[in-house]
């Protein structure tokens, strides 16, 4: 997603820690490795990644209207749209009508209280209203026919350790799935700069335990390349992919920021390639700044000529 204002805050503090944190102390003791033997160990030939374009609600010019702004995205050539929760009824019921005249579907849904109230907080009122954010955000998803919602399950912090925001984020996801399972949406976990999943390995393990269908992973290709590599991620996440978020990162020296697709450091080649090998055919939605029809259509084309392979 374009990154909120406190989000952004979260990652410029963060990003120093990110880069220097170490595996060996992060990972929790009850991480049951995942089975890499159904990871393919050879990529298929394959010139053209067959995903679907989508893009941010939030990148769109907010002084449109929801129509012409779904329409925009449609006209720059993007097939998909992840929007953002919304607990009033009939901002959700206009961006559902929106969506129908633009000829546009919705495809996922931002959930946004994972943030300022983290399922990890010892607070049980911060988890009472994380929980209701994420229940918002399915039923949103169930209106607008969305297949998932991204959900951030926990922030390491001095007051949080790893292991008790593993236990206790997976202790409350755990009340979600019956509900995702009643309205048939995914709950897709995010890798951020939460100092929490800080490997593949790590993430892969968190998404197994669960042992659901409904639990999957929202794999986000900037926000490894600090200390890792996307494509590692990719391919030992494998089919626990349900959905990609593409964003790029340059490091210069001492500096580090987000930059447009192919402007990083993110090899889009092999990015491509290890999609491929695990046969995602999801959406890809980027996930940049706001910006007009002609910005909009130029990530349009990056997204072809770097993640597609067109």
């Amino acid at each position: 997603m374009p990154i909120p204002s406190s989000r952004r805050d979260f990652l410029r503090i963060t990003a120093a820690n990110a880069i220097g944190a170490r595996l060996s102390t992060a990972r929790s003791s009850s991480v049951t490795p995942p089975d890499l033997a159904s990871v393919p160990s050879s990529a298929p030939s394959a010139t053209r990644l067959a995903v679907k374009k989508g893009v941010l609600l939030d990148m769109l010019p907010k002084n449109l209207s929801y129509g012409d702004r779904l329409k925009m995205a449609r006209d720059a050539g993007f097939e998909v749209i992840q929007a953002p929760t919304t607990a009033d009824p009939q901002e959700a019921e206009e961006i559902k009508r929106a969506a129908g005249d633009a000829g546009i579907r919705i495809d996922s849904v931002m959930n946004k209280a994972h943030w300022e109230y983290p399922l990890s907080s010892p607070d049980p009122e911060v988890v009472r209203k994380s929980l209701d954010g994420m229940r918002t955000s399915l039923h949103n998803a169930r209106l607008w026919g969305a297949s998932a919602v991204l959900l951030v399950p926990a922030v390491v912090n001095e007051s949080t350790s790893y292991q008790a925001a593993w236990e206790r984020s997976q202790k409350q996801i755990r009340t979600l799935i019956p509900l995702a399972e009643q309205l048939g949406v995914v709950i897709a976990i995010e890798e951020v700069w939460n100092k929490f999943l800080l490997s593949p390995l790590e993430f892969a393990g968190y998404i197994d335990q669960f042992r659901s269908p409904w639990i999957k992973a929202w794999f986000d290709v900037g926000n490894v390349v600090l200390y890792g590599y996307p494509q590692d991620w990719i391919r030992t996440l494998g089919k626990r992919i349900v959905e990609v978020h593409l964003k790029d990162f340059k490091r210069t020296g001492n500096c580090y920021k987000w930059v447009n697709l192919g402007d990083g450091d993110v090899n889009w080649a092999e990015v491509r390639k290890a999609l491929a090998e695990i046969g995602y055919s999801g959406a890809a939605t980027v996930e940049l700044d706001a910006g007009d029809k002609t910005y909009l259509r130029d990530v349009s084309d990056r997204i072809d000529r770097l993640v597609r392979g067109a």
